[in-house]
């Protein structure tokens, strides 16, 4: 798997598709595209910037399939939520998020301190008869009607 930290420029996702035997067709190039300009994304979010760009034809559950085995790969790290909801995200290291279900957005939370915190705790006390292969932490949330954007 990948251990780079955001989602490659065009050229080098041409080149890591190659490597890894896959086509650089219209529909994966079309999604990688939508990945680099939404960042935070899922299946339908892409499909809908593909259908407004005009780059390709695709359909949903395409564009699903396309993201999964991309993520496997490690292009796009997975972000399941709890509203059974899968999302994907450009920036592939470990790092925190807040999920704003009422808005339907995911944000990027950038705390290094808590997350070290939290990774060198659940490596020391990892559940019983589990080993903690890293942490990752999503704060569900809705905004207070005095918050400021992030």
């Amino acid at each position: 798997m990948r251990r780079s930290h955001s989602a490659p420029d065009m050229e080098s996702f041409r080149s890591i598709l190659k490597s890894k035997g896959l086509k650089a067709t219209p529909q994966r190039l079309a999604v990688h595209e939508a990945m680099l300009s939404l960042g935070h994304a899922c299946a339908d979010m892409v499909c809908e910037q593909i259908r407004k760009s005009g780059n390709a034809c695709v359909t949903v559950a395409s564009v699903y399939n396309i993201l999964s085995g991309l993520s496997t790969i490690g292009i796009y790290r997975r972000i399941p939520t709890i509203d059974n909801r899968v999302w994907y995200d450009v920036l592939t290291r470990p790092h925190l998020h807040i999920y704003d279900r009422k808005r339907n957005e995911i944000k990027d939370l950038s705390d290094e301190d808590f997350a070290s915190v939290a990774t060198a705790y659940f490596k020391e006390h990892s559940p019983k008869g589990y080993k903690v292969d890293e942490i990752d932490i999503q704060l569900v949330c809705h905004r207070s009607r005095n918050s400021k954007k992030l």
